[in-house]
C-alpha cells in the first residue's frame, strides 16, 4: 500500500502502518548516526536531557555529504541501521516513534519497536543524491564538532521509505524470506 504521512508523527499516526507499506514522509525528521547516538546515551547516563525533543520524532540514520553551492544538503543516503542497535531501545523507551535506515535490526530492537508501538523504515541505499531532493531544509541542532554526523533537523517532503518493521512485530525482510522458502 502507498501512504502519505505528514507531521505530526506520533505513535497514533504510525500504528496502522504495515511491513511492506510504501510511505512518503513530509515533515521534520532528525539525522543522527553512530557518534551522535553514543553522545546522546552518554548524556542520558549523566542524567542530562537530550539536546532535542525525541518524543514522537523520527531519526534518519544519515551522515550527508557536504552540500554543493546553492544546495540544502549533499547526498543523503541511509546508513546501516544495525550500527545504532545498541542505543535504539533506550531512545524508543523515551518516545522516539520511528527510524529510517537500511538493513536488518536485531531482535532486541524489534522487540522494543513492538513494546513501544514504533516503526522502522528503510530508504533506498545508493540513492542518496535522489533522496536529497526531498530535503527542503537542514539545520544543525547539536554536536556540530561531529561534522557530517552532527544531529540535524531536516524538513522533508515526500521522502520515499518502506516499512520494514511495524508496531505489530511484522518484519518485511523475514516475510520475504519465508515466501521464498
Amino acid at each position: 500500500m502507498e501512504i502519505r504521512l505528514k507531521e505530526p508523527f506520533t505513535k497514533e499516526s504510525i500504528k496502522d502502518l504495515k511491513a511492506g507499506d510504501y510511505v512518503y514522509l513530509t515533515g521534520t525528521v532528525y539525522s543522527a548516526r553512530d557518534a551522535a547516538h553514543k553522545r546522546m546515551i552518554e548524556a542520558l547516563d549523566r542524567g542530562e536531557e537530550l539536546p532535542f525533543d525525541i518524543k514522537d520524532s523520527i531519526i534518519y540514520y544519515l551522515g550527508p555529504s557536504p552540500a554543493r553551492e546553492g544546495a540544502v544538503i549533499g547526498s543523503a543516503g541511509p546508513t546501516t541501521a544495525g550500527r545504532m542497535d545498541k542505543y535504539t531501545p533506550t531512545l524508543l523507551d523515551l518516545g522516539l516513534c520511528g527510524m529510517i535506515g537500511k538493513g536488518k535490526r536485531t531482535a532486541p530492537v524489534k522487540e522494543s519497536i513492538v513494546k513501544n508501538g514504533c516503526v522502522y523504515f528503510a530508504a533506498v541505499g545508493g540513492a542518496g543524491a535522489l533522496l536529497s531532493r526531498c530535503i527542503k531544509s537542514s539545520e544543525i541542532v547539536c554536536y556540530e564538532d561531529l561534522g557530517t554526523e552532527a544531529v540535524r533537523r531536516l524538513y522533508v517532503e515526500d521522502l520515499p521509505v518502506i516499512v520494514i518493521d511495524d508496531s505489530r512485530g511484522e518484519d518485511l525482510y523475514e516475510n520475504v524470506t519465508k515466501e521464498k522458502a
